[in-house]
């Protein structure tokens, strides 16, 4: 997407929800406009009471202020592994007085062993038992192969019944993959693929 074009989504994005300016982001590694519009779209419709995302940074500016925006009291979770993104991710947070609706969680990637594999993945220390809305936007792909994959497997017991998840980068090879395991592991798991410049899949676990 031209740089104009992707300017223009997140000011239109921005004025929706209600924020005074746009929030610090990394063109390269921030959540793109056009999935952050289908996450708010969703977490407005669905009302959750716990969000969870894996990765924060301008994103989780826009999912607290449409919390914030909804008034149904939902609170948002944000897992970083890297302490000096996570500090910048609360400073943007205080900067835009939305730290009652969020809170960014140091969680270092740990080994967690699954399926005779160890993938490094974030510590689930500090998680609540229940999580109603999840977004998937890390841990970032040059940690290895699949590094997404284990969100579902170590965060099942943990997810309400009929709980959305939306997965960025869903357009790359990796991400195809990991969908297809998810979808072979969870029988009942639906997958929608949503239009998107990076590519959105809408799941939707069963419980």
């Amino acid at each position: 997407m031209h740089q104009d074009a992707m300017d223009e989504s997140w000011n239109e994005l921005v004025a929706r929800i209600g924020l005074a300016d746009a929030p610090a982001r990394d063109p390269l590694w921030s959540a793109g406009a056009d999935f952050l519009a289908l996450a708010v779209d969703a977490l407005l419709r669905t009302r959750p009471a716990v969000a969870l995302e894996c990765g924060s940074g301008a994103s989780t500016v826009v999912l607290a202020q449409a919390l914030k925006r909804g008034g149904w009291g939902g609170r948002l979770l944000s897992l970083d592994h890297a302490p000096e993104f996570a500090a910048a991710t609360r400073a943007e947070l205080a900067r835009f007085g939305l730290g009652d609706e969020a809170r960014v969680l140091d969680a270092p990637l740990t080994g967690h062993a699954l399926g005779g594999a160890v993938y490094p993945w974030y510590s689930l220390d500090g998680l609540p038992d229940r999580i109603d809305f999840l977004v998937i936007d890390g841990p970032p792909a040059r940690i290895g192969r699949h590094a997404r994959y284990p969100a579902l497997p170590l965060l099942a017991g943990r997810l309400s019944a009929g709980a959305p998840i939306l997965l960025d980068d869903a357009a790359r090879s990796d991400e195809r993959e990991v969908i297809a395991r998810w979808h072979g592991e969870f029988p009942g798991l639906s997958v929608r693929e949503m239009e998107c410049a990076r590519g959105c899949a809408w799941l939707r676990w069963a419980g």
